[in-house]
Order: C-alpha cells, then structure tokens, then sequence
C-alpha cells in the first residue's frame, strides 16, 4: 500500500482521517489561500485542495490527500477571522442563519500520474445563540483558526442546530467523500466507517448511503 500523507496541520483532520484506520504521515502544505477575484466557493475550495497536494507530492513520496475549507453565508466568504474582534463580527452574522460550508478534497499519486477530487457543499443552519455565549465562546481562543469563526464540534458553544448533512465536512473532512476517491487508489481499506464516524462525532448521518452508494 502506498503510504497516505495529509497535506494538513489541522488537527481535526487528522482526528477524522484517523477514523479510515489506515497509516497516515502528516506533510503541511504552506500556500497562500486567497481567493481570486469573483471566484466561485467550489472553485476556490477545490483549487487550494489541489494546490497543497501538489506541494506536498513535489517532496514527499507517496498518496496525497489535502482539503480546503470555507464558509459562505449570502455569497460572502467567511475565512479565518483576523481576531476576537472580527470572530464576533462572523458569529453575529451567522446567528439564526442557514450558512454553506464547502470543502474541497484532493488527492494526487503523482508517481502514478493519477488525482481524484471533489467537493462537498453542506446547508448549516445555526442556533440563536446569545452575545454572552459569542464573547465566552470568542474568550476560548477556538474560534481563531476557523473558517466562520467557529466549531461545528465544540461541546460547549454547540452552535449548529438541526443539521442534515455531513458533520465532518464541516469540520474540515468529508470522510465519506474521501473514501470514494480512496476507492480508485487502494484496494483494501477497511469497512465500517459510517459507523466510527457517527458514533465519534455523536451525530445521525443522514447523507453517508447516498454519498457510499449504500442501501
């Protein structure tokens, strides 16, 4: 098996690419991520995904997965907020709000001369919370290195309410995504990961069968 290398210092990708249970390496890929003028989110999404797997496989033999994450709310990109000030500024954006999350996965053997990518675009809606639970929130320091200046994951603002689409992708990963392109690279990989992902993240998959081709 050819060893898999994640373009990604992101700990919560690795958390999640760690539930496929196959061996990974960590590679961060150092690139400018900036969105060209009028781009489009899944364009955008999907070309820094590409970008970060050809970075790494430039140095780095091997299978290369790398993602790209962005939140979009009323055609505005919400990056990684520039400090507690604008993180405030986002989060009463998207207060009571229905949000896109789009992530753009990449992968590239570039010994083999073969790359796989896609894109999982994920309808959020979000709680009403209140501007105490935003400054508390905000005083974590979690929100920081976030696009949208939040965490769909985090047990104690828990600020997504009702969502019916893929929790990881929202994190930074959509593992069910990446398991169809892993499909066309590696021959065996262990089954069963709905299951772990659901019961890690503590969330009823709706979308998991129709992405895997289940029934």
């Amino acid at each position: 098996m050819r060893t898999l290398i994640l373009a990604s210092n992101s700990p919560r990708r690795s958390e999640l690419l760690a539930l496929l249970r196959l061996p990974f390496e960590v590679y961060p890929a150092d690139i400018a991520e900036v969105p060209a003028p009028e781009e489009p989110p899944v364009d955008y999404v999907l070309r820094l995904a590409r970008h970060k797997a050809a970075a790494i496989a430039a140095d780095q033999p091997g299978l290369v997965v790398a993602a790209d994450t962005t939140v979009v709310d009323g055609g505005e990109l919400l990056e990684k907020p520039a400090d507690p000030t604008d993180a405030r500024r986002m989060l009463q954006q998207l207060r009571g709000r229905v949000h896109q999350v789009y992530t753009g996965i990449a992968l590239l053997d570039a010994d083999a001369g073969r790359s796989y990518d896609a894109v999982c675009c994920t309808q959020v809606p979000m709680r009403h919370y209140s501007d105490a639970e935003i400054d508390a929130y905000i005083a974590t320091d979690d929100p920081l290195d976030k696009a949208g200046a939040y965490g769909i994951q985090h047990a104690g603002f828990h600020p997504v309410e009702g969502l019916r689409g893929c929790f990881a992708s929202v994190m930074g990963l959509p593992l069910c995504h990446l398991m169809v392109g892993l499909r066309t690279f590696i021959a065996d990989i262990p089954g069963g990961l709905p299951h772990r992902c659901q019961g890690h993240l503590n969330y009823d998959c709706p979308a998991y069968q129709a992405i895997l081709g289940q029934s």
